[in-house]
């Protein structure tokens, strides 16, 4: 499956009965929700499991990172964006970084 395939899956099980900002609102509040429950569930395996990952662990963590980008791709298509090129575009960008050798920093900034 491609990404803009998973992303037109994931908009027939959308919710856009909204008006259009309140719908953009809504995605990407969504986002950044579910990526707290990611930060949460990490934060209690390293505070309070000893570091020790689970087999529910990472059930838990790979349904949450499931939401997450379920998330995103919805909110991309309301801003008119492809998953498939916002995919391409990010590994153009970490492949410049890293062949200029700026993977850990600003690599962006020229």
């Amino acid at each position: 499956m491609t990404f803009d395939e998973y992303q037109k899956v994931a908009l027939t099980t959308a919710d856009n009965n909204y008006e259009p900002l309140i719908e953009k609102t809504i995605w990407v509040m969504g986002i950044a929700g579910e990526a707290g429950e990611v930060i949460e569930k990490w934060k209690k395996i390293v505070a309070y499991k000893e570091s020790l990952i689970s087999e529910e662990d990472l059930k838990d963590l790979a349904k949450e990172l499931g939401d997450v980008v379920w998330y995103v791709a919805v909110f991309a298509h309301t801003l008119g964006l492809s998953f498939d090129k916002i995919i391409d575009a990010n590994v153009a960008k970490l492949s410049d970084r890293k062949k200029r050798n700026v993977i850990r920093g600003a690599g962006d900034n020229r």
